[in-house]
């Protein structure tokens, strides 16, 4: 009886495995499967997928002739204008098509992959003939690989994505996004002010790593604080540059190797970045620039947490939109904080007690100083901390001691901020080091000091 059990259990396994083998195969061809188990499936991309790139320029006074807007019912503009707004003649906009998965028609083509140049990567790569994936010609160079076959669109080369960076020291950081290999755009303009580079993503969204700060066994826990990049939309131009006059200077680059050498002697455990990380006035695409700084601590997978100066918002982009950015990336501990708070970057980070515990053992309050004064007439130079942010300082430290106090060790507080606190001007208190400039602070003293 256990006998003829066990051969017909095994028979009905080896047919229900026939028959999902045949209804995957017919799938394939067919798409048989009804979308809502598609989406279970693995490699299964149930959202967008890009099925066409255009680039359009146009000349923003004669609009009525000439226009950089496609059909927005099948189009959809990446809205960064690929002049960078400096051309007074000339913009310039990438569009792109995407369809969801299951909207996909038999005509529709699936992007696979994405080059710029200007002879096609098929008589290089001898592959011209393989297939129905052929290289497609755009405008700006692109070359585009594109394919109907059934299932284009689950393959883990299938483009999601796109987006448009700027300079030739542009990075990408976001997980499965790559910068198109080879040239950047070629423009219609020999009045270009910076190379324009396309980035895909190829895939669904990658998830980030959960990042918990703690401890290191030997209870030893340390931090780089980073200040005042100051990095651009491009290379930069240097300022009181140190060492041989005269020398070719790009300014990003040398201070971003400058940044990695001190990450690769320190190996610190967490990056504070405490504002200007972005110079506003010469990063008309400030994304590009959140990107260059965050890339040396995504590679090094050292976590970090950043607030802003004076500086980071004057280029293309408010502060909620950078912290929206810079929450995004991997290893950021960043976050805008409450919204009933005045500022964005208001929050705390809590450094966990050595392996074993889940007790904090360092608390660092992150603050937003805003920017400049908003009373020149009788405050003159730079912003200061609001009293919401120092109630809710205080109210967040209260609520945090009992917890803390469970901790066997002694538990330690930092405040991290951009423009200095009015104290520092006075030359009586105390002070390490050598007074070589008056501090930058604010006219108006709000009292955070008596906070801390």
């Amino acid at each position: 009886m256990t006998r003829r059990l066990t051969r017909t259990a095994t028979k009905l396994i080896l047919l229900i495995a026939i028959v999902l083998g045949l209804v995957f195969i017919l799938d394939g061809r067919y798409r048989v499967l009804p979308p809502s188990l598609h989406n279970y499936l693995p490699s299964h991309y149930p959202d967008l997928v890009i099925t066409d790139i255009s680039v359009t320029t146009c000349l923003p006074a004669l609009a009525f002739l000439s226009s950089c807007n496609l059909d927005s019912e099948k189009w959809l503009r990446i809205d960064k204008d690929l002049y960078l707004g400096k051309h007074w003649l000339r913009r310039g906009y990438v569009h792109i098509q995407r369809k969801k998965e299951d909207a996909l028609t038999a005509e529709d083509k699936v992007i696979l992959d994405i080059r710029v140049g200007r002879l096609d990567p098929g008589d290089a790569e001898k592959d011209q003939a393989q297939g129905d994936e052929k290289w497609e010609p755009r405008e700006g160079g692109i070359w585009l690989k594109r394919s109907s076959k059934r299932h284009a669109s689950d393959s883990h080369q299938a483009i999601t994505a796109v987006d448009v960076l700027f300079g030739a020291d542009a990075v990408e950081p976001r997980p499965g996004w790559s910068i198109a290999p080879k040239t950047p755009l070629l423009l219609t303009s020999a009045d270009q002010t910076e190379e324009v580079r396309l980035t895909m993503r190829r895939g669904r969204p990658v998830e980030l790593p959960r990042t918990d700060p703690r401890i290191s066994k030997s209870g030893k826990f340390k931090i780089i604080q980073v200040a005042d990049l100051h990095l651009s939309t491009g290379l930069g131009e240097c300022r009181d540059v140190v060492g041989p006059k005269g020398e070719s200077c790009d300014a990003d680059p040398r201070t971003l190797d400058f940044i990695a050498s001190l990450l690769d002697q320190e190996k610190p455990d967490l990056a504070v970045l405490t504002g200007d990380q972005i110079n506003g006035d010469t990063a008309p695409d400030a994304q590009t620039a959140v990107f260059k700084f965050a890339a040396p601590f995504i590679e090094r997978k050292i976590p970090y947490a950043a607030i802003f100066g004076n500086h980071d918002d004057e280029g293309s982009l408010s502060r909620s939109a950078l912290m929206g950015i810079i929450e995004s990336l991997p290893y950021s501990l960043s976050k805008a904080g409450p919204s009933d708070v005045d500022g964005v970057g208001n929050y705390v980070v809590e450094i966990l007690a050595p392996s074993g515990s889940s007790h904090s053992a360092l608390t660092l309050y992150l603050l937003d100083t805003h920017g400049y004064s908003p009373d020149e007439n009788r405050f003159r130079g730079y912003d200061w901390l609001k009293s919401n942010q120092i109630d809710w300082f205080s109210k967040t430290a209260e609520g945090l001691k009992s917890s803390h106090a469970a901790y066997t060790h002694i538990h330690m507080d930092m405040a991290f901020i951009h423009i200095p606190l009015p104290e520092y001007r006075d030359k009586k208190n105390h002070f390490v080091g050598a007074w070589r400039e008056s501090p930058t602070a604010p006219g108006f003293n709000s009292g955070f000091k008596d906070a801390l």
